[in-house]
């Protein structure tokens, strides 16, 4: 009786054994792969999280008094733009290309048709959907930094939804979608240096140059008010770039590795160089200098990182860092004022990111040869990239600050200027001490 029983509790164990190994298989929706689709989920989250690591950044350079509204600007993309890309965000960049400028906004509209089974690649196609969505999000967010403490919070929410439809859902398509130009022309952009950076960086000095300086600047006291809270904040973009680059790879493969490998190369890369030539023309390697450095390095890094080696990381990361601290020197020179920065890291960095991948990308690591390995037009490509990119987001945001001064006004009077965004605006302080 002992042996029987034995015997029956090995076969029931083999069965329960051979039923997990076989069941999931068995089951498994054809060409969905649940490890892709773990990561791609994970990395969508990472990338939400870079939001309130912005905020955090942004907000600790302002003034106490605009600390709350500065946030508000990264928070309320979380709102805004989540409803434009569910509504004809997506589909105006992952939609039917219609001539290789835009998606059919009919396609993909509300989202209407994708299903839970329908997949993007070896992942459900809602899930890449929501991926992308956490980059429409970020993108215009970024452009906020550059006119904090001075706009209208109702002028700004009008602003990115219009910016976010005319302006990136369309570069999105132009770089990321089947049929888009630069796609087709072999334009190399891994996860946004033209898109997100450029663009943001772009649109960013166009607006600061319409709208104005702010009350006092450069002469009255514009210091941050907490740089504590603007290095968690780095830290923060720092944790979620990995999502924002590796996740690029729409799947758990090599190229995820990649990226994710030069990624960290970089940011390291970008505080040195920066904090190195700080150092050399302030005297001083300053935290605001490693903050700033770090998130040089990654927008340095992010159009390349599926496509370049890991010794090229160490030289994009050093000298993004370098480069776009000389070109917040220059902010001062030429006299704009971009109050945290936009132009100057995120402009400045994706441009030569961009560039970079033309130099930089070789074969064995991705899809194309760049300048390094003698293929010289990959390199001329990303120029075209960059120039049409640029040009177009700057047309079409200048039109629409032009549009919105005259309907909505973009700033807010000298008095509420000198209050502070915080009361003004939200009817709120952010330290009660």
């Amino acid at each position: 009786m002992q042996r029987k029983a034995r015997r029956m509790f090995w076969a029931r164990l083999s069965s329960v054994l051979l039923l997990i190994l076989v069941a999931p298989h068995a089951f498994a929706q054809d060409g969905l792969d649940s490890g892709d689709t773990a990561w791609m989920i994970v990395s969508s989250a990472l990338v939400m999280l870079m939001v309130p690591g912005l905020a955090l950044f942004y907000a600790g350079m302002v003034r106490r008094k605009n600390v709350l509204s500065t946030m508000m600007h990264s928070f309320i993309a979380l709102g805004v733009i989540t409803v434009q890309w569910v509504v004809i965000g997506y589909s105006i960049a992952f939609g039917d290309d219609i001539g290789g400028l835009l998606g059919n906004p009919a396609t993909k509209f509300l989202m209407m048709g994708i299903t839970p089974e329908k997949l993007n690649g070896s992942v459900p196609e809602l899930v890449f959907a929501m991926f992308q969505g956490m980059f429409a999000i970020i993108t215009p967010a970024l452009i906020s930094g550059a006119i904090a403490e001075r706009v209208k919070f109702s002028t700004y929410i009008v602003f990115i939804v219009l910016w976010a439809t005319l302006v990136y859902d369309p570069l999105c398509h132009w770089v990321w979608a089947e049929g888009g130009w630069l796609f087709e022309k072999g334009a190399l952009d891994f996860a946004g240096g033209t898109v997100v950076h450029l663009s943001s960086g772009v649109s960013a000095l166009v607006i600061v140059l319409m709208v104005g300086k702010r009350r006092g600047w450069p002469s009255g006291d514009m210091m941050p008010h907490n740089l504590t809270m603007t290095l968690l904040g780095a830290g923060l973009l720092w944790f979620g770039w990995f999502g924002f680059n590796a996740g690029s790879a729409v799947a758990a493969n090599s190229s995820a590795g990649l990226a994710f490998t030069v990624t960290h190369i970089a940011a390291g890369c970008g505080i040195l160089g920066w904090l190195f030539v700080e150092r050399l023309h302030a005297g001083h390697a300053s935290a605001l200098g490693a903050a700033s450095g770090l998130v040089a390095g990654l927008v340095g890094i992010t159009p390349a990182a599926g496509f370049v080696p890991p010794w090229a990381a160490i030289l994009i990361g050093f000298s993004a860092g370098a480069i776009c601290y000389g070109a917040i020197v220059m902010k001062g020179r030429l006299g704009y004022d971009d109050s945290l920065d936009v132009v100057g890291v995120h402009g400045v960095g994706g441009t030569w990111g961009a560039l970079m991948t033309g130099v930089f990308a070789m074969a064995a690591f991705g899809r194309a040869s760049g300048l390094i390995e003698g293929n010289g037009g990959q390199f001329i490509t990303q120029i075209i990239g960059i120039v049409a990119a640029g040009s177009y987001a700057a047309v079409v945001t200048a039109i629409l600050v032009l549009v919105l001064n005259a309907t909505m006004g973009f700033r807010v009077d000298d008095e509420e200027e000198q209050i502070g965004l915080d009361q003004v605006e939200h009817g709120e302080v952010g330290y009660n001490l």
